[in-house]
C-alpha cells in the first residue's frame, strides 16, 4: 500500500501546473490547501445567494402565498448595504484590535449577522404567511421580522465578501491576483450549484418544519465555513494593536485620496455599466424561455447550470490569460464584446422560435459576464494601494452589487411597462406581447454594453502609451 501511495504522489507531483487548476498560485508560505480553505467564505456567500434569490423566492410565492410585490421588496433589502461596502473596506484597512488583526474581525462580524438573519428568518416568514400558531399575530410583526432578517443577511454577505477578498489580496503577491480571483469566483459558483441541489432535495416534500430546518442549517453552515476559512489565515501585527496610539484617517479623506488615482471614477463607471448590462438578463432568461419559447420548467432550470458552466469556463480562461500578461481591462472589454452577439442570439430566438439560439446565447452571456467581472476585479486588486486594499475592493463591490440589483429591478419593471403599453394600444397575441417586453430589455442591455466598450477605450489607449514609454526607457538604458 505504501508503495502505491508513493507512486501516486510521484505521478501527482510530476503533472504540469497547467493540468492542476490554480496550482501556480501556491508558495511555501501559502499552500494550495490553505488557499482553498480561505475560499470557503465564498461558498457561504454563494449558499446565501441561492437561498435568498432562488429557494426562498419560489417558496414565499408558491408555498407560502406571499404577494410577489412584497417578495420583491424583501429580496431587494440586502442591496441596502451594498453602497456601504466601500466603508466596510475602509474600516478593515484601519481596524485596530488587541490581537493585531484587520480583516478577520470583519469576517466574524459578517458571519454573525448572517447567522442572526437566518436564525429568525423561517419564523418571520411563517408569521408573514399567517401559518401555524403564529397566525394570530398582526401582519406587521411578520413584515418587520422578515425585513430585519433579510437586512441582517445582506449586511453579513457584503461584510464577509469585502473583508474576505481583501484578506486574499493581502496574502498573495500581485502576480497571483488573476488566479486568486478565478479561484474565489469558481468557489462561489460551486457553492451556488451545490447549495441549489441540496436545498432542492431537502424541500422536495415541503412543510413549514422542513423550511425551518433548511434555513437554520444554512445559518449553522455559515458560521462553520467562515470560521474554518479564516482560521490562522491573517498574520497578527503588533503595530495594529488596539493599544497602539495612532491617528486614523477619516473616510472622507481616504476616499478623496483614493479618487486622486488616475481614471478612478471611469474605472468604477465601467464596473457599473457592464454589471448592469449583464445583470438585467439574470432574472429574465428563464421566464423568456418559458413565455416566448414554450420551454418546460425542467428545461429552463437547466439554463442555470448552463449559465454557471459558461461562467466557470470564463473565469478559468480569464485567470490564465491575465496571468500570462494580458491587460485586465482588455479581458473585461472582450467580455463585454462577447455579450453583444450573445444577447443578439437570444433576441433572434424569439421571432425564429429556435431554442438552440437561446441556449447558445445563454451560455455566452455567462461566459462574457465572467470575463468582464474577472477583468475588472483583477484590475482593482492590482491597482489598489497597499494601505487602501479594503477601500478599493469595497468600492468595486459597492458599485457591482448596486448595479446588479438595479439592473434586475429595472429589467422587470421595463418588461412589465412595455407589455402593458403594447396591450393597451394593440390586440396582439399574448405570446407576441410578452416577447416585446423581453426584447426591449435585451436591446437596452446591448446599448449598455456598447457604452461600456466605448468608456473602456481611453484606459486601453493609456495603457498602450505607458507600455510604449516603458519599452523606450529600457532601450535607452540598454
Amino acid at each position: 500500500m505504501s508503495r502505491m501511495h508513493h507512486r501516486f504522489l510521484t505521478l501527482w507531483a510530476s503533472l504540469s501546473p497547467r493540468f492542476l487548476p490554480f496550482a501556480d498560485i501556491v508558495t511555501p508560505d501559502l499552500p494550495l490547501s490553505r488557499l482553498l480553505r480561505l475560499s470557503l467564505f465564498q461558498v457561504s456567500v454563494g449558499m446565501a445567494l441561492v437561498l435568498l434569490v432562488g429557494t426562498l423566492n419560489r417558496v414565499m410565492i408558491v408555498e407560502l402565498n406571499v404577494p410577489a410585490s412584497l417578495v420583491g421588496i424583501m429580496l431587494a433589502l440586502p442591496l441596502v448595504f451594498a453602497p456601504f461596502r466601500a466603508l466596510i473596506g475602509f474600516k478593515s484597512d484601519n481596524h485596530r484590535s488587541a490581537l493585531g488583526w484587520r480583516r478577520v474581525p470583519f469576517v466574524y462580524k459578517g458571519s454573525l449577522a448572517q447567522f442572526g438573519g437566518f436564525a429568525i428568518m423561517p419564523f418571520a416568514l411563517l408569521v408573514l404567511a399567517g401559518q401555524g400558531e403564529s397566525g394570530s399575530l398582526p401582519v406587521w410583526v411578520g413584515q418587520a421580522a422578515a425585513a430585519l432578517s433579510f437586512l441582517l443577511v445582506g449586511a453579513g454577505v457584503h461584510t464577509v465578501q469585502t473583508a474576505g477578498l481583501a484578506l486574499a489580496t493581502d496574502l498573495t503577491p500581485q502576480e497571483s491576483h488573476p488566479r486568486v480571483v478565478g479561484l474565489m469566483y469558481v468557489m462561489l459558483l460551486l457553492g451556488m450549484i451545490v447549495s441549489a441541489l441540496v436545498f432542492g432535495q431537502m424541500l422536495v416534500d415541503f412543510s413549514p418544519g422542513r423550511l425551518v430546518r433548511v434555513i437554520q442549517s444554512a445559518a449553522l453552515a455559515t458560521l462553520v465555513l467562515n470560521a474554518i476559512a479564516v482560521w490562522k489565515q491573517e498574520p497578527r501585527c503588533r503595530e495594529r494593536g488596539a493599544l497602539t496610539p495612532r491617528a486614523d484617517p477619516s473616510f472622507s479623506d481616504a476616499w478623496a485620496k483614493f479618487c486622486e488615482g488616475e481614471h478612478t471614477l471611469r474605472r468604477l463607471a465601467i464596473v457599473g455599466l457592464g454589471t448592469m448590462a449583464f445583470g438585467m438578463a439574470d432574472i429574465l432568461l428563464e421566464p423568456f424561455g418559458g413565455h416566448v419559447l414554450n420551454l418546460t420548467v425542467s428545461a429552463t432550470t437547466l439554463l442555470t447550470a448552463l449559465f454557471a458552466g459558461g461562467g466557470l469556463i470564463g473565469f478559468g480562461l480569464a485567470s490564465k490569460v491575465i496571468a500570462g500578461g494580458a491587460d485586465a481591462y482588455v479581458v473585461a472589454r472582450r467580455g463585454a464584446a462577447i455579450g453583444l452577439p450573445a444577447l443578439l442570439l437570444v433576441m433572434a430566438a424569439a421571432p425564429l422560435q429556435q431554442p438552440l439560439l437561446f441556449v447558445a446565447g445563454n451560455f455566452l452571456i455567462g461566459f462574457g459576464g465572467a470575463l468582464f467581472g474577472h477583468g475588472t476585479l483583477t484590475a482593482t486588486m492590482n491597482r489598489a494601494p497597499s494601505a487602501q486594499v479594503g477601500l478599493a475592493l469595497g468600492a468595486w463591490g459597492a458599485v457591482q452589487a448596486t448595479a446588479a440589483g438595479l439592473g434586475m429591478a429595472f429589467s422587470g419593471a421595463i418588461r412589465d411597462i412595455v407589455n402593458a403599453a403594447e396591450a393597451s394600444i394593440s390586440s396582439a397575441a399574448a405570446g407576441s406581447s410578452s416577447a416585446t417586453g423581453y426584447l426591449a430589455v435585451y436591446g437596452i442591455e446591448v446599448g449598455l454594453l456598447i457604452v461600456t466598450i466605448l468608456v473602456t477605450a481611453p484606459l486601453l489607449r493609456q495603457a498602450a502609451v505607458d507600455r510604449g514609454g516603458e519599452a523606450a526607457s529600457r532601450e535607452v538604458a540598454a
